[in-house]
């Protein structure tokens, strides 16, 4: 008798996370702009006599570099400009606040600080790196010795960011051929999202739909934020920008169907897939859309695909722009992000880790714990970036954060030993701007990357070489922010997940209930009583009705224009809420018991927006909806009550919804 296999070794999520790296093309575009970047700033500073403010420029091009996201040249100016204000602001007063403020009162200043910049994170990635870079750049500004004074600092962190801003949006990117060379990351965002669909309709009642639709998600997210970047004009001014927002305003009934098949499973022809993927290549060659399969219309899903692929055909050629479907935040969402469960938990922890690390740096500085050296603001900088959830587990970014800062810090001992002053430290300042692109796919690689860098700059700003005191400074912080990260808060713990599984929720009912009324706006009402016609009069003769295929009614539009807007709200929301639950399920046990069934809940919710959209889709096709829709809906909405109260989470429930058949 054989005896069963042992089972199979895994690694804790925390560990197994520190290990796995993002894979991807090597972004070369981004790695010429880092190397054009804070090395050339550094040297002409040096050329001209300004050493110190060179280095204060570098600084600032650098943190732009780790926001320096593949995208659209729009979306950079955000993503890239407002983190640069930030740091600028933070750099001024923290210059000025460590020249005039005592230990204590600055200590406090700065705990304060942590908790603004904590809670204006919450509110998305771009408020993300803006915080960080507030809180790194006022770090620097009060403990870091520089002769300029703090509104010198500001102006020269500025113009090394927006210097790397300057080439971002000046230098085409390589192989982009087709078209304005300026909207090739809008073009190729557009052209990913055909891709997207074409391989969801591959996709359709296997194994690996979920996954497809996930990605659809992620491309039409992605499209979404090239085309909506800052503009000076409420509208497209360019025709080539004009007709990229056609194509996608054309590709969201696209998906809209490819969901709805992908929800049923019903089974899809192989060629259905060729359509999406022949105008993908339209839109990467900017052409027009060609010759596409002939319709198989044999079910409402497959009749709205087709509908949707003519209507992209005449996008494609017509060009006139279409609607980005999306809507500003409002105040009260703004609101709501930052004094938020997620808001209130990162403020305090991200107060707690910034205090407490500067408090302990500027005690071991008076001290003299340093020696030589004149600086504190190591310490708590390296704690900022340990305390972003969004960077991974809290296990994980902090083992990543040490191995990465020693083995930079003894890489760049050796560099230090053997290359010429400074246009040796030169050149490794300009081949790590380079490579900060590369290493942005994993935590440890990004740090041991700026290690180098920082390391670098310091040394020739006239610092004696640091790595010793640098790695015990980082090791600190990370048992600081440790230590900060099991401290209990006020409130349930897992605020982050709750505050994403709610705006969730909030948008998937919006988007259902708009969903049944526009059902119950198109049920057909009995006629009002009319009095009996004249005998002695004719009566007027009434226009021919339009045909109206499948029930279709013509004033449906602005009804399903803004369906689209709260079906692409509903689905990034539960996006977010997907990835907060995937990072508070790989921290230690102690930390991921807080959030445990939160996974079961945001599946049930994606499902009930997956059903959702199959129901619109019959809608459209019937002009109504039928009882199993009813009942399937009914169904779903029982099993997000249950899952909600086993996970003991708050999140709202769903209101009352005329589900009645």
């Amino acid at each position: 008798m054989s005896r069963p296999a042992p089972p199979a070794f895994t690694l804790p999520p925390w560990l197994a996370h520190a290990l796995r790296a993002q894979g991807g093309p090597v972004p070369w575009s981004a790695v010429v702009r880092g190397a054009l970047a804070a090395g050339p700033l550094l040297l002409g500073a040096v050329l001209t006599g300004h050493t110190t403010l060179g280095v204060v420029a570098a600084v600032g091009a650098m943190l732009a570099g780790v926001n320096d996201r593949p995208g659209s040249r729009r979306a950079s100016v955000k993503r890239l400009g407002v983190p640069a204000l930030a740091g600028a602001a933070g750099l001024l007063g923290g210059t000025y606040a460590g020249d005039h403020v005592g230990a204590v009162p600055l200590t406090l200043l700065l705990t304060g600080l942590g908790l603004l910049a904590g809670g204006i994170s919450a509110v998305g990635p771009v408020a993300s790196a803006a915080g960080t870079q507030l809180l790194v750049a006022a770090a620097i500004g009060a403990g870091m010795p520089l002769p300029e004074s703090g509104w010198q600092r500001a102006l020269g962190y500025l113009a090394g960011a927006a210097w790397l801003l300057a080439l971002r949006l000046v230098l085409p990117t390589p192989g982009s051929l087709a078209g304005d060379f300026r909207f090739d990351g809008e073009r190729k965002a557009v052209a990913d999202v055909y891709d997207a669909v074409a391989d969801l309709l591959d996709a359709v009642g296997g194994e690996h739909a979920t996954a497809r639709r996930a990605a659809l998600t992620a491309a039409l997210d992605h499209a979404q934020d090239a085309l909506t970047g800052p503009r000076l004009r409420r509208y497209a001014s360019s025709s080539t920008e004009r007709r990229l927002h056609a194509q996608y305003a054309a590709a969201l009934p696209l998906g809209e169907a490819a969901a709805a098949l992908a929800w049923v499973a019903e089974p899809v022809p192989a060629r259905a897939a060729v359509g999406p993927r022949r105008l993908a290549a339209a839109v990467r060659g900017n052409a027009h859309s060609g010759p596409l399969p002939a319709p198989h219309r044999s079910a409402p899903a497959l009749r709205a695909l087709d509908d949707a692929l003519l209507h992209a055909a005449e996008a494609f050629d017509d060009g006139e722009g279409g609607d980005l479907h999306t809507r500003r935040r409002t105040a009260r969402d703004l609101f709501r992000a930052v004094f938020g469960a997620g808001g209130r938990e990162y403020g305090l922890r991200v107060a707690l880790s910034f205090g407490a690390s500067a408090g302990t740096a500027q005690a071991l500085h008076h001290a003299q714990w340093y020696g030589q050296h004149e600086h504190w603001y190591w310490l708590p900088a390296t704690a900022v970036f340990l305390v972003k959830p969004d960077l991974g587990p809290l296990a994980s970014r902090v083992l990543c954060r040490a191995a990465g800062t020693v083995l930079g810090a003894l890489l760049f001992a050796g560099f230090a030993a053997v290359l010429p002053r400074p246009e040796g430290l030169i050149a490794l300042v300009a081949l790590s701007g380079a490579l900060i692109p590369v290493a942005t796919r994993h935590f440890a690689a990004q740090t041991l990357v700026v290690t180098v860098l920082v390391l670098a700059l310091v040394m020739v700003g006239g610092e004696p070489q640091a790595s010793v005191s640098r790695i015990g400074e980082t090791l600190l912080a990370c048992a600081i922010v440790l230590v900060v990260g099991h401290v209990p808060m006020p409130g349930q713990r897992g605020g982050g997940v709750r505050s994403r599984l709610t705006a969730a929720a909030r948008a998937a009912y919006a988007y259902l209930a708009h969903v049944l009324h526009e059902s119950d706006a198109r049920l057909p009402r009995d006629p009002a009583p009319q009095p009996p016609p004249d005998p002695g009069t004719q009566p007027p003769h009434a226009p021919d009705a339009p045909d109206l295929p499948h029930g279709r009614d013509p004033a449906v539009s602005d009804d399903r224009a803004l369906r689209w807007t709260l079906r692409r709200e509903a689905y990034r929301a539960l996006a977010e809420a997907r990835t907060a639950i995937a990072l508070a399920s790989a921290e230690l046990p102690a930390l991921a018991r807080h959030t445990e069934g939160a996974d079961e809940v945001v599946v049930t919710l994606e499902q009930l927006v997956d059903a959702t959209t199959a129901c619109a889709v019959h809608l459209d096709d019937s002009g109504r909806l039928i009882p199993a829709d009813i009942a399937q809906l009914a169904e779903l909405l029982e099993e997000l009550t249950q899952e909600r109260d086993r996970a003991r989470l708050r999140v709202p429930a769903a209101p009352d919804l005329p589900l009645a058949g």
